[in-house]
């Protein structure tokens, strides 16, 4: 079963990706935070940390989230211009500016252009798609009007959230949706939601042992471990999981210590990364806290389970 490293905005770039790589392992695959069209042009931040100069990890897949499909088309030639050849698709971003725009979970609404998006992709023989999505906007029926379109085209693999936008990472997962879904949608489908811990793979291969692989973000960030323990077939004890957590968080802050002016824009970067953890509060609430570089370095010294 594959095990995929969720595109989650602010969080997994490139330092991220490289570090999590380097420091832990486990994954088949890291997608980046979504490339999207601003001021006519493709994101020129994003587009810097797709071809930043860290060696990518295995596995690395840009995605893209786009309104229509003339935004998809721009966006997809100007990865492949950049030599890219694994696009991955933006259907299940939750967040309402983007929803609102027709982006994201909001393209679930948009059968008419997903139709002319399918036909790029089917006339393109030398890329590889992917799609990324959620069961709705408010309803999580609203996939039903798209799966004979996603079913025609040749795609790696669809990874499902099972939940709609409205919910974005609240309530229950539609387990019984998902599976209505991966079964009208004849691909290879991964599992994406509420997977925190080695258990919860395990419980999905075992409930649906179809599933091409899972994806995990939020889990991940708060035990980036998740994956090298189950690659391994062994929990990590507490201390051995934050022993890999400092280090990560060690190298993150020695690449961002030369690049950020200033303590500001370096404790904002990097409070962020323990915003997940798995510390116990007083020691999340303390690293955040901080007013300095020093009362940061000093806070994450003192971390222990």
């Amino acid at each position: 079963m594959k095990l995929f490293v969720a595109p989650l905005q602010g969080y997994t770039d490139a330092p991220f990706r490289h570090f999590h790589n380097l420091v832990f392992g486990g994954a088949d695959g890291y997608f980046s935070p979504f490339l999207r069209v601003e001021k006519g042009e493709p994101a020129r931040r994003t587009m810097r940390d797709i071809l930043s100069p860290l060696p990518p990890p295995p596995g690395f897949v840009p995605q893209v989230i786009f309104k229509d499909a003339g935004e998809f088309a721009m966006l997809a030639e100007t990865l492949k211009s950049a030599g890219f050849r694994r696009i991955d698709l933006n259907m299940g971003c939750p967040f309402p500016p983007q929803v609102r725009k027709g982006r994201g979970a909001g393209f679930l609404l948009r059968p008419a252009e997903l139709g002319k998006v399918a036909e790029y992709v089917a006339a393109d023989s030398e890329t590889e798609y992917s799609v990324k999505m959620r069961l709705g906007v408010d309803d999580p029926g609203d996939w039903k009007p798209l799966a004979g379109i996603l079913r025609g085209m040749p795609l790696a693999h669809v990874t499902i959230h099972p939940r709609t936008a409205r919910e974005q990472y609240r309530g229950e997962l539609h387990l019984d949706g998902f599976e209505e879904l991966a079964g009208a949608l004849g691909k290879p489908v991964v599992f994406n939601g509420e997977v925190l811990s080695p258990d919860d793979i395990a419980r999905a291969g075992a409930r649906w042992p179809w599933l091409h692989g899972v994806m995990a973000g939020r889990g991940l960030l708060a035990r980036p471990s998740l994956f090298a323990e189950w690659r391994g077939g062994e929990e990590w004890n507490p201390a051995r999981r934050l022993e890999g957590v400092v280090r990560l968080h060690a190298l993150l802050l020695d690449h961002y210590r030369p690049l950020l002016c200033g303590d500001a824009q370096l404790l904002a970067r990097m409070k962020s990364f323990w915003e997940y953890s798995e510390l116990p509060h007083r020691q999340v609430k303390r690293i955040a806290k901080a007013r300095s570089m020093a009362d940061y370095e000093e806070a994450v010294r003192g971390v222990s389970v």
